[in-house]
This record gives structure tokens, C-alpha cells and sequence, in this order.
């Protein structure tokens, strides 16, 4: 369903410690075929307030949500066949994917969705085109859309040949600095006193990412690879151990999407090893391959979601430590 716009909505600029979110949200809105962002984290750090927020600063403004309980039909759109047989032409109803054309469709708990729904979803994320099939007859719209899709990894997982289709992955964890925890409450209760107040103080640079944003999706395409970038990216989805060749098509990507952002003459290495984690964390076969270059799209805190009714201020418990129990088999009798 679509977001009703009488709901204020908090600023992407005014989020506080979530810049691998951020940085990570940016790079898809550039350029979506990136497959969308998977955001994994706890209740209460800031996963909808941030998809809400980047949808502000896309040119349609469309924010799309997938509800847990949706059939195909109401993702993918329907056809009439009766109206087919008697006119002779394509009645298609729109499914969601059309409605979040140019805007973000947010998937919450993708991870409890069912497997091919998910497949689907993700079919048309990285194509841009939504093609819809029933007895023979057959509609195609486009549907370029930023997803991101948020997940409790308590609530259980998906299936690797899933998380390989998402473009990027950040983890998001509970905050236990001090001080970036009260700038997070400061700037939610200066909000719910006054949105219009607040936003109002964020304007410029909400007109500023806006800007960047429009900038960045209009120089992508002059923007090229060189072999020592394609080199550097090689070397490190290797050393990861990755499946296939969908990371470094993806790195390649979330590097020139960065590249634009910056306003960059040419793509380097140091926009590869900025972009590399968000793109592995989440495809590296084995728990001791080397990781990427730390960057700043590294989480170091997180931010409450703003939604209305949530639970923003609700805070988890503190984890409880656990140990691997040795398991000890019974001693053989002995012999006589």
C-alpha cells in the first residue's frame, strides 16, 4: 500500500549514526539495478524511518510496502481475460511493483515471505520489467524500483541463493554508546514536537541530497571501468570465495554509483574498497575469508524507527552469553 503523504516524514539527512545505511540506501537510489539493499538488524534501528526517508528524495516520491500476507496477484498485477476474449486487447490491473515505479518498495521481514515471491520480487528489482503471463496472453511495464528489503536474522534466514540476488546487505545493530543514543532521542522528540519545525531545519540539505542525487542518476552512464578497477574487484570476490559472478558485477556497479555521487571524473580502486562490504557480507562462503578494506560504510550505531505507533523506543535486552557444551559420551563398561 502507499504511504499516505499526510504522514510526516524524518529527514534522510537528519539520521543520526547510520551512515553504512545511508551510504548503502544512496548507491541503489543511483542506480537501482544494483537488485536493492538487505537490511538486517533488531526491532528499533531505524530500518523503515530510513526506506520512509529515502523514498522523500526520489522524483516521484513513492514509498510501496509488501504486506506479509500478499498473493502474486497483488504483486505482479492481474490480466482480465474475459475483457481480452470480448475486446480483443490487454486489460492489466497494476500490481504493487507498478505502483512503486521510480519510488522504493520496502519489504519488511522479507525473510518470512514465501521463497518464490521473493524470486519474483527480486526477478524484477534487477531487470526493471515486470512481465505478466496468463493462458497465452502476456503484459510487460516497467518497474524500476529501489528495494529494500529488512530482516530479523532471530526470525530465521533466507536461503543463500536468495541473499546472492540482493545487491547490498547492511547489518544493523543495537546502540550502546552514550552519546550518539541521546542525539538519536534529542532529534526523535524534536521531531514528534514539531515535525514541521524539524523538517523545516533540515530542508537545505534534504534540496542538497535531492540534488545529488538527480546529478549522480544523470552521469552514471559516462562513467567506465578500467582494468585496474576490474582487477582490484576480481582479487577481492576471490579471496571471498564467492559463488558465481554476480558480486563483481554488482561491486563494479555500487562503485560507479558511488563514483556519480561524488561527482567523480573516473572510477578507482578507492571506491571499489568502499563499496566491497556491503557487497560481500552477505555472499562470503567461509567465516575466516579475508574481509574488505574497513570504510566508512562500516554500522557503528543505529537509529530508532520512526514509523507511527512503533516501537522506537523500545529497547532490547542485553544479549545473554552463551558457550558450546561439550558433549560427553558414557565411559564403556569395563570387562570382567
Amino acid at each position: 500500500m502507499n504511504e499516505p503523504s499526510s504522514i510526516p516524514v524524518f529527514p534522510f539527512a537528519a539520521l543520526v549514526g547510520q551512515d553504512a545505511l545511508q551510504q548503502a540506501l544512496l548507491r541503489a537510489a543511483v542506480d537501482p539495478a544494483l537488485g536493492g539493499v538487505l537490511v538486517s538488524g533488531p526491532r528499533g534501528t531505524a530500518k523503515s524511518t530510513a526506506a520512509r526517508s529515502l523514498a522523500e528524495l526520489l522524483p516521484e516520491g513513492r514509498f510501496v510496502t509488501l504486506p506479509l500476507g500478499a498473493s502474486e496477484e497483488q504483486l505482479i498485477g492481474t490480466l482480465d481475460l474475459q475483457h481480452a476474449l470480448r475486446e480483443g486487447g490487454v486489460a492489466f490491473s497494476p500490481g504493487l511493483l507498478a505502483k512503486a515505479h521510480r519510488g522504493v518498495l520496502y519489504v519488511d521481514e522479507v525473510n518470512l515471505l514465501p521463497n518464490p515471491l521473493v524470486d519474483q520480487l527480486l526477478d524484477v528489482a534487477s531487470s526493471g520489467v515486470n512481465v505478466v503471463e496468463r493462458d497465452g496472453i502476456s503484459h510487460r511495464h516497467d518497474a524500476r524500483f529501489v528495494l529494500i528489503g529488512t530482516m530479523n536474522p532471530e526470525e530465521g534466514e533466507l536461503r543463500p541463493q536468495l541473499l546472492d540476488r540482493f545487491g547490498l546487505a547492511v547489518e544493523l545493530d543495537n546502540c550502546f554508546d552514550a552519546g550518539v543514543r541521546q542525539r538519536i532521542v534529542k532529534a526523535r522528540l524534536a521531531f514528534d514536537t514539531d515535525a514541521a519545525a524539524f523538517r523545516a531545519s533540515h530542508a537545505p540539505a534534504t534540496a542538497a541530497l535531492e540534488a545529488r542525487l538527480c546529478a549522480a542518476r544523470s552521469a552514471l552512464a559516462t562513467l567506465d571501468f578500467n582494468d585496474a578497477v576490474h582487477a582490484h574487484v576480481s582479487a577481492l570476490c576471490i579471496a571471498a570465495h564467492v559463488d558465481g559472478l554476480r558480486a563483481d558485477l554488482v561491486m563494479l556497479r555500487a562503485a560507479r554509483a558511488l563514483a556519480a555521487l561524488e561527482g567523480a571524473a573516473r572510477i578507482d580502486t578507492a571506491h571499489v574498497d568502499r563499496v566491497a562490504e556491503a557487497v560481500l557480507r552477505h555472499r562470503r562462503r567461509e567465516h575466516d575469508a579475508p574481509r574488505a578494506p574497513a570504510s566508512e560504510d562500516t554500522p557503528r550505531s543505529s537509529m530508532p524507527d520512526a514509523s507511527a505507533g512503533g516501537d522506537w523506543d523500545r529497547l532490547e535486552p542485553d544479549p545473554v552469553g552463551t558457550a558450546k557444551i561439550k558433549q560427553v559420551r558414557p565411559l564403556a563398561a569395563k570387562k570382567a
